[in-house]
């Protein structure tokens, strides 16, 4: 269970759109961090895209991770930038937990205070 949880953090750190759905479930759920819901594989392979547009060195840096029967727990930092635009570089401090069903990740959900990330974005527009 925690491997594929690593493998799929690692596929993220790698924007490995084509790894990241071998992980997933056909319905696998990510919820952000202002509990918006997107369902299906193949949905979250296109908003991966999407997201690694926006933020091309998007990384996840894992400093714990805890582990029940059905569910894991990852603490650290997330941090990209913006565009690649110069001056518009973030690094929060983060939460994730992921189910994972048959070594695949069923839920994948972020948990953080992005508003500095958001402060960035209007910043450049």
């Amino acid at each position: 269970m925690k491997k594929a949880v690593l493998d799929f953090v690692n596929a993220i750190n790698e924007a490995d759109i084509e790894k990241l759905g071998e992980l997933m479930t056909d319905d696998h759920v990510f919820i952000d961090s202002q509990d918006n819901r997107m369902t299906g594989r193949e949905k979250m392979k296109h908003a991966w895209n999407e997201y690694y547009k926006l933020f091309p060195d998007y990384q996840i840096e894992i400093t714990e991770v805890f582990q029940n029967e059905s569910l894991i727990c990852l603490t650290g930092y997330a941090s990209g930038t913006y565009l690649n635009l110069k001056d518009a570089h973030w690094r929060i401090p983060a939460a994730w937990t992921a189910k994972v069903m048959d070594n695949k990740i069923s839920e994948w959900k972020v948990i953080a205070d992005n508003s500095v990330v958001l402060d960035i974005i209007n910043q450049c527009h």
